[in-house]
């Protein structure tokens, strides 16, 4: 028990022993915070311009804080989530979060090949949109449908995930709604 004690004692001392403290100076950064691109307040610019679309027939659409720009909810019964999330620049890069997401239902990672294959478009007024279609392998399937729009100072993500039955009804609004998006300015 002694020997406890004073090793508890020795390393408490060796702790204690600096008494110097250290300053450090980050410069401000000329770009657009995380914060500032995703709507948060920030000392950094704000977008300059807006996502926006239009609903499919029976969809509801909530503003959200954070990177979650909005979560829409389709007229799908069933689970299904459909979230629009920005991040400023390129977000980590196309490959690594179609790998993240195949991820979150189940699936092994893709290589550079297996992702231009696995790519579709959608033409929309914003501009070229990736997307991705993945369905999850066993019972109980989940779908996940994915799409990616880079803008000259973000990347917006646009996210349909839940059951394979109520993703897949919720498809073609899904299609119709990446076919709708459009840059307004912000105010």
């Amino acid at each position: 028990m002694m020997i406890r004690y004073l090793l508890a004692l020795l390393l408490l001392a060796a702790g204690c022993r600096r008494t110097e403290v250290a300053h450090y100076q980050v410069k401000k950064s000329a770009g657009p915070s995380a914060l500032a691109v995703a709507g948060m307040p920030g000392p950094a610019t704000v977008l300059t311009s807006t996502l926006t679309w239009t609903l499919p027939k029976g969809w509801t659409e909530t503003r959200a804080e954070g990177v979650r720009y909005a979560t829409l909810k389709p007229a799908a019964p069933g689970k299904v989530d459909v979230s629009v999330v920005v991040l400023p620049g390129p977000a980590g890069g196309e490959l690594a979060n179609v790998n993240r997401w195949r991820g979150q239902i189940g699936l092994a990672a893709i290589d550079e090949r297996t992702l231009l294959k696995a790519r579709s478009s959608v033409k929309s007024p914003a501009g070229a949109v990736s997307v991705y279609d993945f369905t999850s392998d066993g019972d109980g399937k989940s779908r996940l449908l994915a799409a990616i729009l880079v803008s000259e100072e973000s990347t917006w993500f646009i996210k349909m995930l839940g059951d394979e039955n109520p993703v897949a009804s919720a498809r073609g609004d899904f299609l119709h709604l990446l076919g709708s998006l459009r840059f307004d300015a912000a105010n």
